[in-house]
């Protein structure tokens, strides 16, 4: 009987071969033989899945925003406990969750900046999809700062929409210095705090 393959498993598999070799050497090392052998599988078999390695890249990318996006969720559930979050603790868990402050958040920040760097100047990297995440982002912090507005939590004058896209440029601003090393994860949550506790104050 012919052993049964699960291709969406495998494409994980794949993709997250390809993160770890970009975490630890960098995108320019991560080509299709060292993905291959981090993955303990052929070449051929990477090809199979994916014809190149712009296909390849993009799929991971997609696949690593996912994975944050579980695990902002989960961040939300620890905080909230039992009772429904409310908007600040959703906000700043997805605001926090752009700081790379373990493996898994700071490989996506470098894989991410580099691809967006190979984007500005290869056409076969499309950077709209990634992007769609975070126009995605903006769209649930804008929709609970709504929500706080409606419950008179928002502080009078405040835009939802301007306010998010503030917050979550301000957040990629504070990842790349966490990143860079001229912030520590500890002044980054401390800025998100601060700008949150003016536009929430308790």
């Amino acid at each position: 009987m012919p052993k049964v393959v699960d291709h969406d498993q495998r494409r994980r598999q794949i993709a997250e071969a390809l993160l770890r070799v970009a975490g630890e050497r960098g995108l320019h090392n991560a080509g299709m033989r060292e993905v291959a052998e981090a993955a303990g599988m052929s070449v051929r078999l990477i090809q199979y899945y994916f014809g190149t390695k712009e296909q390849l890249l993009l799929f991971a990318m997609q696949h690593l925003a996912e994975q944050l996006g579980k695990r902002a969720m989960a961040r939300i559930r620890a905080r909230a406990g039992e009772a429904p979050a409310d908007p600040r603790t959703i906000i700043e868990a997805i605001l926090a969750e752009g700081l790379p402050d373990d493996e898994d958040s700071r490989s996506f920040l470098v894989v991410y900046t580099a691809y967006f760097a190979l984007s500005l100047t290869d056409p076969a990297l499309d950077i709209k999809p990634l992007a769609r995440n975070s126009d995605a982002l903006i769209w649930v912090i804008a929709d609970q700062l709504r929500a706080a507005r409606d419950s008179g939590q928002l502080s009078p004058g405040c835009d939802p929409d301007l306010e998010a896209l503030s917050l979550i440029t301000m957040s990629a601003g504070l990842g790349d210095g966490v990143l860079g090393g001229s912030l520590t994860p500890g002044q980054a949550r401390a800025a998100i705090r601060y700008h949150l506790d003016r536009l929430l104050p308790s």
